[in-house]
């Protein structure tokens, strides 16, 4: 069996294009979260959090996050003084994520970040491809890639740099 050259394909490797650029801007936005001590994870639930009373299994859902480390983001959240777990005002069984005043004021500075870092990668293209690419992209995630198809050697998410 010959490996497949490069040269042979004929499309183009969508997968390296955006394994590629998907890790770069992660590396990018966690330098950038850096600045105010929070991770891509830390941002993604205090401003979940902030849009309602929400549980921490539906944070861990919104932000596609593992229940192990759901547990670790919100305990590191709580330890800066950011977040705390509380009683749900629905239901007294159900503990919410509520954010903190200084969580609040955290996280709007950390939405200034990540729109920066968004706008900055944007802006590296011309308007027209911007527009472009985002409307592709939108149609991807709502059509043919909308949902990850099952398979029996499940495809593995890329390790995260702690």
């Amino acid at each position: 069996m010959t490996a497949m050259t490069p040269q042979s394909r004929t499309e183009p490797d969508l997968s390296f294009l955006l394994d590629h650029t998907s890790h770069v801007l992660r590396t990018r936005m966690a330098a950038a979260l850096a600045e105010v001590g929070l991770t891509a994870r830390m941002h993604c639930v205090l401003t979940h959090a902030l849009e309602e009373e929400r549980t921490q299994a539906q944070l861990a859902e919104i932000g596609d996050i593992d229940k192990t480390t759901m547990v670790v983001t919100v305990d590191a959240l709580e330890e800066a003084g950011l977040a705390e777990r509380r009683p749900s005002s629905a239901d007294r069984r159900a503990r919410v994520i509520a954010v903190t005043e200084e969580g609040a004021r955290v996280a709007r500075r950390s939405q200034e970040i990540v729109d920066g870092v968004h706008g900055e990668t944007l802006g590296a293209l011309p308007e027209g491809e911007r527009e472009a690419l985002l409307s592709a992209m939108n149609r991807l995630v709502s059509g043919l890639l909308a949902e990850p198809v099952e398979s029996p050697r499940p495809a593995r998410r890329p390790r995260q740099r702690g």
